[in-house]
Parts: C-alpha cells; sequence; structure tokens
C-alpha cells in the first residue's frame, strides 16, 4: 500500500472529508475512488475485504470473524441465519456465519432454471440492483428466527431495511441484526432504522466495525465527472500479450459439497468445505512456484477461493505470500496515481453462463513501479467455464498477460435436488 492513504487522490480534489473513531479511523479500512455512475461522486474500496484490494486471505477471513463476535453479542445466543448480500459480502457473510456456527445464505444475481425466488429485493444505488434468494430449505426464511444481513458498508442502510421489509412480509419475527464492516450512516438514516422497526414491531441492531462519517459536499458529483473524462485513457490497459503458463487444475471435489452460499451453507458443509479446501491447496502447492501467489474468486464465488487461498497460505515457504481478491462487476475509474485506491483495471466480457455485459478486476496488473503477481490461481464453477472465459480477451487471456503461470480451477455447480 502506499504510504500516502489511498483516498487522498480523490478526497482532496471533491473535498471529502471523514470523521472517525480514533481508535479505529475509517482511513485504515477504506481508500476512496470515483464511481462511474451519475447518481454517487464516489466508491469506498475496503481494505480488509479482499474484493477490489488484494489480501492476505487470513486476515480477511479473520476480519469477518471478529464481525461474527460482535454480531454474536447482539444475538445473547438466539440461533439465526445469516445473510450475505451479493457480490461484495459473499464471503463475509460466511465468514460471520461461521463464527455463529449457523447456516449462510447469501443474494444472487444468478439465474437458476428450474428455481423460483423465495424472495426479491433491490439495492438502490448499485449498478446491479437487483437481489434474489434462491434457499434450497423453503423453510430457511419462513421461522421466526433471527436473520443476521451482512454488508461491508452501511452508507445509508436503506438496502438492509428493505431487505427487512420483504422477509418481513414473508415471516414475522422478533429480531434483527444489520452487520457491516464500516457504518457510515448519517443522522437521518440512523433515526430510519428505529422508524421502521416501529413500524414493524420488531427490533433492529447494528453492528459494524468501525464507525464514522464521509462529508461530500454539494457539487462532487458534477466534479466527479469532470476528473473521470480527464482520466477517460486510464482504463484502456486490458493487460499484456498473452505469455503465461496456462495450467487446468482438477479440484477432486466431493460430490453434492456447494461451492458457495447461494442455495445454503450449513455449519457441516463447513467442516466439508474446509477438508476439500486443503485438498486443492495440497495440489496448488505443487506446482505454484513463484512468490507472489493470487488466488481469484469470480464475482460471487468468494468464500471458497478465500478459503483455498488461506489453505495455500499455510503451504508457504519464507519469502513467499498469498494474496486473495475476486472479479466484480462494479464499474469503477482506475487512476494509476499515489493515493488512489484503484490503480489498475483490467475489463473483460462476462463469462457466466447467459450473463451479458463487461467484468472487471482491479489492483492485479502491476501499477507504475509494481511489481506483477508470479503465480495466480482463477477458481470458478462451471455455469462460468465458457468459451467467453477463454477467448481472446476474456479473463483468462488478460491475466495471462499479467502473471507467469495461470492455474485454472473449475468447482462443479451445485444444484438443489
Amino acid at each position: 500500500m502506499d504510504e500516502v492513504w489511498d483516498g487522498r487522490w480523490v478526497a482532496d480534489r471533491l473535498g471529502i472529508a471523514l470523521d472517525s473513531d480514533p481508535a479505529a479511523p475509517l482511513e485504515g479500512w477504506i481508500g476512496l475512488a470515483l464511481r462511474r455512475r451519475s447518481t454517487r461522486a464516489h466508491l469506498l474500496v475496503s481494505h480488509v475485504l479482499g474484493k477490489h484490494v488484494p489480501l492476505d486471505p487470513r486476515a480477511a477471513y479473520g476480519v469477518g470473524m471478529r464481525l461474527g463476535q460482535h454480531t454474536r453479542e447482539v444475538l445473547a445466543g438466539e440461533p439465526a441465519v445469516v445473510l450475505g448480500y451479493a457480490e461484495t459480502a459473499t464471503a463475509l457473510g460466511h465468514a460471520v456465519a461461521d463464527e455463529l456456527s449457523v447456516t449462510c445464505l447469501h443474494s444472487t444475481r444468478r439465474t437458476v432454471p428450474g428455481m423460483r425466488p423465495a424472495l426479491t429485493f433491490q439495492e438502490s444505488h448499485s449498478h446491479a440492483p437487483g437481489h434474489v434468494l434462491l434457499p434450497e430449505d423453503p423453510t430457511l426464511l419462513t421461522k421466526p428466527h433471527p436473520i443476521v444481513l451482512v454488508d461491508d458498508e452501511l452508507s445509508t442502510g436503506h438496502t438492509a431495511l428493505n431487505t427487512i421489509r420483504a422477509l418481513h412480509q414473508l415471516c414475522p419475527r422478533d429480531r434483527y441484526v444489520i452487520s457491516a464492516l464500516v457504518d457510515v450512516r448519517g443522522p437521518a438514516d440512523e433515526a430510519l432504522v428505529g422508524a421502521v422497526a416501529d413500524e414493524l414491531g420488531t427490533h433492529i441492531g447494528v453492528v459494524s466495525g468501525t464507525r464514522g462519517r464521509v462529508h461530500v459536499p454539494v457539487g462532487a458529483i458534477a466534479r466527479a465527472s469532470e476528473l473521470l473524462a480527464a482520466h477517460a485513457q486510464a482504463e484502456a490497459h486490458s493487460g499484456a500479450a498473452r505469455t503465461a503458463e496456462v495450467h487446468a487444475v482438477d479440484p477432486d471435489w466431493p460430490a453434492g459439497l456447494p461451492e458457495s452460499g447461494r442455495h445454503g451453507f450449513t455449519f457441516e458443509n463447513r467442516r466439508a468445505m474446509e477438508i476439500a479446501a486443503r485438498g486443492v491447496a495440497t495440489r496448488l502447492s505443487e506446482q505454484v512456484r513463484g512468490d507472489r501467489v493470487l488466488v481469484l474468486g469470480t464475482e460471487e464465488l468468494m468464500h471458497t477461493p478465500m478459503i483455498i487461498a488461506a489453505s495455500l497460505a499455510d503451504w508457504t515457504r519464507p519469502g513467499q505470500s498469498v494474496r486473495f481478491s475476486s472479479t466484480t462487476r462494479s464499474p469503477v475509474a482506475a487512476i494509476d496515481e499515489p493515493g488512489y485506491a484503484i490503480r489498475t483495471a483490467l475489463r473483460f466480457p462476462a463469462h457466466e453462463d447467459g450473463a451479458e455485459g463487461d467484468r472487471f478486476l482491479y489492483n492485479v496488473a502491476p501499477a507504475t513501479g509494481g511489481t506483477a503477481y508470479t503465480d495466480i490461481v482463477l477458481i470458478v464453477d462451471e455455469v462460468a467455464d465458457t468459451a467467453p472465459l477463454w477467448t481472446q480477451g476474456g479473463l483468462v487471456d488478460a491475466l495471462a498477460g499479467v502473471c507467469e503461470r495461470l492455474f485454472v480451477v473449475t468447482l462443479p455447480t451445485y444444484l438443489p435436488r
């Protein structure tokens, strides 16, 4: 990470100021980048999530477990179900559920043939606002146990409250908990939580890793548009010529073990996952040769790659490092300047079966003065292992231009019976 805070570039140019607890300053948790959206000027870029900024997978998992500990205190022993938000907080939701030893479900934007959504809701500020819930167990959301909603940030809390309204209509319950890494809501948004709880006749608790305020001046969106226009060429980088060795790695994945929480993921699944992930990591450790290793998840598929990366990190030799990150749907401006959170971007076509549009990968291609990864491990599931993944200009092609060796691991896509 740069010595200068990686939100300084945006903060100085847009006039953004942060207020936070000196014991847990926001600058330690987030950087800033420019969104490619007209409704909001900036993006909070997490340092601790492992999504847009590659991170030690054990650190990412540990932060999620600590958030689970805070959540446990609020639940006071009540059993719960954890709901993580796609796509950013899928792995985070798993980690919270692991700490609570309960079932995790995450929302999805993937259409699954033959499955009718149990619930739909909107994330109004997102580039991809529609969420659906597809639990295999139809009673998962219709029992009156508490539900924990996990996200990486609370900027307004409106998405969580929209979800709670929909869940409460499906099955009224006495308690909800909103758990986020960073809470930057203003006073009006904080008051709205209590108002919605009173309206529904329930209790809504909120826990976070840190709290603060992000003060954005009037006119920031217009100024951000000017900056985006001035740096339009920054995203032109789509990877160098394809030079890496590319290897397919058989995961030897156990039959019936879900690769994600799209349809629900139980505590028993967790135990099987740890064993399976260690097996994949063992095979990878025999093939990975370089000192800088990146394990890469794809969109919603973050939890399993994170656990595999954490297992692989246990095999590292002195001088070798393992980092974890993920591709994303989120269009963010890349500007290769000190003090900016998204230094480089790789852009490539969507490769999930039936998906359209472009996808992105940030801070993996080396920035100016940076060092490339020697080995990248790309983890996809079968639905995402399609021709666009492998064709010229696809993700494999882009990654093969920024490392020495690329390993592709394809997991079976779990479909409910």
